[in-house]
């Protein structure tokens, strides 16, 4: 199975505009690239990166400035044989997460996210394509059902977690302690502690906050 991990590099992460500088942006976004990549790896497969500009990782990149469809469209054609598509803020994945999307047999997966989005998907039908405008999910569902896919939907909440906004980083400071990179026995790979997104929150003065009714985020006072 080809797993294809698509990234923003030229201006990732702008919903965080108000927390984050632009350097920061970048850096916290490559932070949970690291950790899809090495989730993926723990599967015993080796993820490569789609990125709209060159970016420094350990995994293979193809660069490709064109928007998210065309460009993932573009793998899908190309390929013969499933292929795995896995965004790149999903800083709460885990080998075993990913692994329940890789084993399934439907010759189309979707792992819907918060607020309609597909956060990963794998496709075995050669005829199947993506459309990630609006509500990608229920869009995805509709071109299988067009092509004549059968489709199975993977329930997670680590994968349907895409960190996006402020608030989204809560989510990485809660769960992301020891268990979002945590490696499989697939491959034997030494656990890490911390996941890198969790690590570089913490570094830049991160803090959960709550009230009565929510928990988010502080940062040194700010």
């Amino acid at each position: 199975m080809r797993v294809v991990v698509p990234f923003a590099a030229s201006e990732p992460k702008t919903r965080l505009e108000g927390v984050l500088s632009a350097a920061e942006r970048s850096s916290f976004a490559e932070a949970m690239l690291a950790d899809v990549l090495a989730a993926v790896r723990a599967t015993g497969r080796d993820p490569e990166v789609l990125a709209t500009a060159p970016v420094a990782v350990d995994a293979p990149v193809t660069v490709d400035d064109r928007p998210l469809t065309p460009a993932v469209n573009a793998v899908l054609a190309e390929t013969e044989g499933p292929v795995a598509i896995v965004m790149a803020d999903l800083a709460l994945a885990t080998p075993d997460a990913l692994a329940r999307l890789f084993g399934t047999d439907a010759e189309v997966a979707l792992v819907p996210g918060r607020g309609g989005g597909t956060n990963a998907l794998v496709a075995r039908h050669p005829e199947f394509r993506v459309d990630y405008h609006g509500t990608s999910y229920l869009d995805h569902l509709e071109i299988a059902r067009e092509v004549g896919a059968e489709v199975e939907v993977v329930d997670s909440h680590r994968l349907a977690t895409d960190v996006d906004e402020r608030k989204d980083l809560a989510e990485v400071l809660i769960h992301g302690k020891s268990e979002a990179q945590r490696a499989s026995e697939m491959r034997a790979v030494k656990p890490r502690a911390r996941s890198e997104s969790f690590k570089w929150l913490k570094e830049a003065g991160f803090e959960l906050a709550s009230d009565e009714s929510r928990v988010g985020v502080v940062r040194d006072g700010i």
